[in-house]
């Protein structure tokens, strides 16, 4: 049986890239560490931004129903 992993909201991805912008900032930086986290928070953005492009594609592909009155 497999299980389907859900996938995190937009949201949830924007507070964890936050956090990772903010460990580069904190007493807890590790040089070593660097490379890792940066990889994070560039395959985060990458994902946050494909899914800001899909929602506009969806906003601006609204029904002829919805812009009728």
């Amino acid at each position: 049986m497999t299980k389907t992993v859900a996938q995190p909201t937009l949201k949830e991805q924007t507070t964890k890239l936050n956090q990772l912008i903010e460990w580069f900032y904190s007493d807890d930086f590790v040089l070593e560490e660097a490379v890792e986290k940066y990889q994070q928070a560039y395959d985060l953005s990458t994902a946050i931004e494909r899914n800001l492009l899909e929602l506009k594609n969806q906003i601006e592909i609204l029904p002829e129903d919805f812009t009728k009155n």
